[in-house]
């Protein structure tokens, strides 16, 4: 897959790469794409061009023609070209018999291309989390920050990989908190008397049962995701705990993810995704 890491790199002109050594092109410049008028309509090639020199404008020394004709099409709406992940799979819908490249226009009139798109080179990140509340607290967050473009250039997708507590819910089940508006007792509002409770918690959820109740003998169901009962990853993820020493980089089961405190920022959460996906990309270099 050829795709430009910055729009800046694309130049577009009218200008046959046959001329091209009587005109310079911009020093930022890595690939054009070519513009001409046929009896049918626009037609493109993009080519990959090297140039020489010091100055803002460079003399071509090589032009590699990458595709032509009607292997390249331009997709007819602007799209946010800054989000990776959506050109990729865009490109990747609209490749299709003879086709192999597709030209983007963005918001601000820019253009940039995908060429061969390959849907494996982005990274699927699971969101751990539970239910309910609905939608539940990590997954608004990171939904909300994916919708402003803040992962744009990570060329990620998620998925949710929500824990439904509900199936617990019993006269004899406690939960950690009466905010989730579960059936059944909570910590911070029941007074528990009698053995044969289910504790549905984590390791901080069975001290203050213990703190509170002792000698009561209970049956306990870990949902903390670092020594859950009910979930095992599948994938790189990203999920919350309620200790802050948890937070960052972890990896659970030889799956590699990231962890953020139950009261995380958003910022927080944006750069411990942001870190993970760098940290994969990177093991992913040295593994080949």
């Amino acid at each position: 897959m050829i795709f430009p890491e910055e729009y800046k790199y694309v130049g577009v002109t009218r200008i046959h790469p046959d001329d091209a050594h009587k005109e310079p092109v911009y020093f930022l410049s890595r690939y054009l794409i070519v513009e001409q008028l046929t009896d049918i309509g626009n037609e493109y090639a993009i080519y990959r061009v090297e140039h020489t020199g010091e100055e803002l404008l460079r003399k071509v020394t090589k032009v590699e023609l990458i595709a032509s004709g009607e292997q390249v099409i331009k997709y007819d709406k602007e799209l946010n070209i800054k989000d990776r992940r959506l050109l990729i799979e865009k490109a990747a819908e609209l490749c299709e018999a003879n086709v192999n490249t597709v030209i983007f226009t963005g918001l601000d009139k820019h253009v940039t291309f995908v060429h061969d798109p390959d849907i494996s080179e982005m990274i699927d990140l699971e969101i751990v989390d539970v239910v309910p509340p609905e939608p539940s607290w990590l997954s608004l967050m990171v939904r909300r920050l994916e919708a402003s473009g803040i992962f744009g250039d990570l060329s990620i997708r998620f998925k949710e990989n929500m824990k439904d507590l509900r199936q617990f819910e019993g006269e004899r089940t406690v939960f950690p908190c009466s905010s989730s508006g579960l059936e059944g007792k909570c910590l911070d509002s029941d007074i528990i008397t009698e053995d044969g409770s289910l504790l549905v918690g984590c390791e901080i959820s069975r001290k203050l049962f213990e703190s509170r109740f002792p000698g009561l003998k209970y049956d306990f169901i870990n949902i903390c995701p670092f020594r859950s009962d009910i979930y095992t990853p599948q994938g790189p993820f990203v999920t919350r705990c309620c200790l802050s020493e948890r937070s960052g980089l972890a990896t659970i089961n030889g799956v590699r993810g990231a962890v953020v405190h139950w009261g995380a920022s958003e910022f927080q959460v944006a750069l411990t995704i942001r870190e993970l996906v760098q940290q994969i990309r990177k093991e992913k270099g040295e593994s080949k």
